[in-house]
């Protein structure tokens, strides 16, 4: 049996209104103890303004061997594109 603690992945966002980013893992017992070893961690230099930590067995990732199958579908739909409006100069950030 292993005496090792759960891991956890880490997301920190940056400012408010920006996304959270994973920034890497801690081992921790429980959600509490990896906010804390995150925080410890990942915001020394006041670097965040939230904290997510995740079970990393909770997450379930795409195997990139599958990604012709799983993304080539959307190459034919074409209306998710947005190429049959234009945008204003005057509009940013889209």
């Amino acid at each position: 049996m292993s005496r090792e603690l759960p891991l956890w992945e880490v997301f920190v966002r940056a400012k408010n209104g920006l996304s959270h980013r994973h920034v890497g893992s801690v081992h921790a017992a429980d959600a509490r103890m990896a906010i804390e070893g995150a925080r410890d961690v990942y915001t020394r230099r006041l670097e965040g303004v939230s904290l997510w930590v995740v079970p990393s067995d909770a997450i379930t990732a795409s195997d990139p061997g599958e990604a012709a199958s799983l993304f080539e579908p959307a190459e034919d739909k074409v209306y998710r594109h947005p190429t049959f409006y234009v945008v204003p100069d005057n509009i940013k950030h889209i």
